[in-house]
């Protein structure tokens, strides 16, 4: 079997999401009628078609077929020269295959999504959003990441603020958004923010969220407080003005004559002479510690220093004065309370997310408000995360 054949061109260009054809030209150069069958083959062959799939050629004849080639504008389309080759099987003798290789190069481009998540985030103190961004272009991007709002009401923490993406992946931008002021009353307040990302010789690409700031204490707490200052000070006010006056109706006795003659008869007798004042006497040694009922003297108060777990299983360790309850172990799960007092007990520990001491360790706790939450130990004086005896929350 004797085939010559021929690219035209050898080498060619495409742009992703459009097509280019390359000619292939072949000549019987046998003895026989043979029918030929086309197949791409290569990295570029799910996006190669050739028309027609088949070619029957008589001996000394010519004939051509097209490949079109056609690369979807995803990352899957690698920028830069693929090459790419077309099995040419003959029917008569299929042993002899003949495989023309030419060239095709995929010019780059660049594309990124950005998104959010969760888009609107709520805290008093803190917002924990997370930037998501895709690489949706075949080259690799390179792009660093920034914040911006209104009056520079909110601080920015991005975690990476450098990113490097490759084509086809995606990175996650960890991003603590912090209110420079502290709404201690009122009703919340919403502080849209931008999140952009800047790349290199193209235009930058912004994500806009939502922070909503909540006040300190919660709004019916402020209107209760307000309702029991405004009663004390109508309780003063009526007070002031309508308190009973109070008179008194004894009078004075009026002294009889012979009471009146006494002093005078006793003023001849003459006066002795007042008694010298007895020396004060020592005061008596203070009993010691050790004196008291039931024979045991009473203990100084332990200093709130003490972290460790008592014979009632509770983990009993001084706190942080702004420790914060919450219902999951996660600062984006809803705030169930304070715990403003510094020496607590704990029920028990779990795994969460990942606190600011460095560690995923929350302790489950009884707040001042009679709720119960997970306060996260970098809030508590525990030498060990967890805390040695301290059982694990179920």
């Amino acid at each position: 079997m004797s085939l010559w054949t021929s690219l035209e061109p050898a080498s060619t260009t495409v742009d992703p999401g459009s097509t280019t054809a390359v000619r292939l030209r072949l000549r019987n150069t046998g003895d026989v009628v043979d029918e030929y069958r086309f197949t791409p083959v290569g990295e570029v062959a799910p996006w190669t078609t050739v028309e027609p799939p088949t070619l029957r050629l008589y001996p000394g004849t010519t004939g051509t077929v097209t490949l079109t080639f056609a690369p979807p504008r995803t990352p899957d389309a690698t920028a830069g020269p693929n090459p790419y080759g077309v099995k040419i099987t003959p029917t008569e003798h299929p042993e002899a295959i003949t495989v023309p290789e030419g060239n095709v190069t995929i010019t780059p481009f660049s594309e990124i999504r950005a998104e959010l998540v969760p888009p609107t985030v709520r805290g008093r103190w803190r917002g924990r959003p997370r930037l998501a961004v895709d690489n949706l272009g075949n080259v690799k991007v390179t792009a660093s990441i920034t914040g911006s709002d209104n009056g520079d009401q909110l601080a920015y923490d991005l975690t990476p603020a450098n990113v490097q993406i490759e084509p086809g992946r995606a990175a996650f931008v960890k991003a603590v958004l912090r209110p420079r002021d502290i709404i201690w009353f009122g009703s919340k307040e919403d502080r849209p923010y931008t999140l952009g990302i800047r790349r290199s010789g193209s235009p930058s690409l912004d994500v806009d969220g939502t922070y909503v700031q909540q006040s300190f204490l919660p709004r019916w707490l402020a209107t209760l407080l307000s309702l029991l200052l405004a009663l004390a000070i109508t309780f003063l006010m009526l007070w002031f003005a309508y308190r009973p006056q109070v008179r008194s109706l004894a009078q004075e006795k009026p002294e009889s004559p012979a009471a009146s003659a006494l002093p005078a008869e006793k003023s001849a007798t003459p006066t002795p002479p007042p008694l010298e004042p007895e020396p004060p006497q020592e005061p008596s040694a203070a009993p010691e510690s050790g004196a008291g009922s039931g024979g045991e003297g009473q203990e100084e108060p332990e200093a709130q220093t003490e972290c460790d777990v008592r014979d009632d299983g509770r983990l009993w360790c001084a706190n942080a004065d702004d420790a914060i309850g919450y219902q999951e172990r996660s600062y984006d799960s809803e705030v169930r309370g304070p715990l403003v007092t510094t020496f607590s007990w704990f029920e028990c520990w779990g795994h969460g997310e990942q606190t600011e001491g460095g560690n995923d360790i929350w302790y489950w706790t009884r707040l001042d408000n009679e709720e119960w939450g997970n306060v996260p130990s970098d809030k508590l004086n525990t030498e060990q995360d967890p805390a040695p005896g301290l059982q694990e929350c179920k």
